[in-house]
């Protein structure tokens, strides 16, 4: 693939959108559009209003799924769930003895002792006692959960990007306590002008320049729009801002593993050529 000369690449404007910038002529079969390196970011949320007690990872570390990444203080966890396993206890004890009332008053029935009401109350007692034990194992399912969610896990392999609160700060539930940036290729968002959109898709061959790097990384279309929009408002001039665009991400295939999101890009497509229209009849 032909590169085009890096003094073209100067003439590029320093916003997102098609380049159409006087002096940068399009070489044919040739898209030049900007952007901004991206990657998947993971927003690890607390779900409760606690305290930080540990936080065992540092920025810029790569960590794998499951690794610790935020512990809050687990006490009044540990007491709710402590709390439900005595219920769980007492209404297993409860409910033992309601098993053997009623396999008693079964017992005594059949020998005509026991009225059929006095049946009927041993099977009530029975079925209650049960509903209790469910409902007390329900509870302390919950809060087994809520002591597990003091302690914040990454759910994929990656890097860790933010980690917003420091050891001894109280989080609010919701909070974002680490964010990260999840293994994979990094991709530059762009958008295809309306009058290529018909020669671009996924799979489309593109490469990327970033400052900094060397060459030309080698690059696929990851996926298009099928709904257009307006150009941006920071196009160049008011006549590109009334012109169709559709987003698109262009995957970089050689990305360096240190590659940060944020990071201007320019992109080259090389346009597959148009068929020739038929000639009517």
């Amino acid at each position: 693939m032909n590169v085009r000369p890096q003094s073209l690449w100067h003439c590029v404007a320093l916003s997102i959108g098609v380049l159409t910038a006087p002096g940068c002529r399009e070489e044919p079969g040739d898209l030049f559009l900007v952007g901004t390196v991206e990657r998947t970011l993971l927003e690890i949320s607390s779900p409760v209003a606690e305290v930080i007690v540990e936080v065992p990872v540092a920025r810029g570390q790569h960590v794998e799924a499951g690794a610790v990444l935020v512990r809050l203080d687990p006490l009044l966890a540990e007491a709710d769930l402590a709390a439900a396993q005595a219920a769980v206890a007492g209404a297993q004890t409860q409910s033992e003895v309601a098993e053997q009332g009623h396999r008693r008053g079964v017992g005594l029935h059949r020998s005509g002792v026991a009225s059929d009401e006095v049946l009927d109350r041993a099977r009530l007692a029975r079925d209650e006692a049960r509903a209790g034990l469910r409902s007390a194992m329900a509870r302390m399912s919950a809060a087994q959960k809520r002591l597990n969610d003091t302690t914040l896990r990454a759910p994929a392999s990656a890097t860790v990007d933010q980690l917003p609160f420091d050891v001894g700060e109280r989080v609010a539930a919701g909070s974002v306590v680490a964010v990260l940036l999840a293994d994979g290729r990094p991709w530059v968002r762009v958008w295809v002008p309306e009058r290529a959109f018909a020669r671009v898709g996924p799979g489309t061959v593109a490469e990327v320049r970033i400052d900094g790097i060397s060459g030309p990384l080698r690059a696929r279309v990851l996926d298009l729009a099928r709904e257009p929009a307006y150009t941006p408002h920071y196009a160049l001039t008011e006549r590109e801002r009334v012109y169709l665009v559709y987003q698109a991400r262009i995957e970089i295939e050689d990305a360096p593993a240190a590659l940060r999101p944020g990071a201007p890009a320019e992109v080259r497509i090389a346009l597959p050529p148009l068929a020739a229209a038929k000639s009517p009849l």
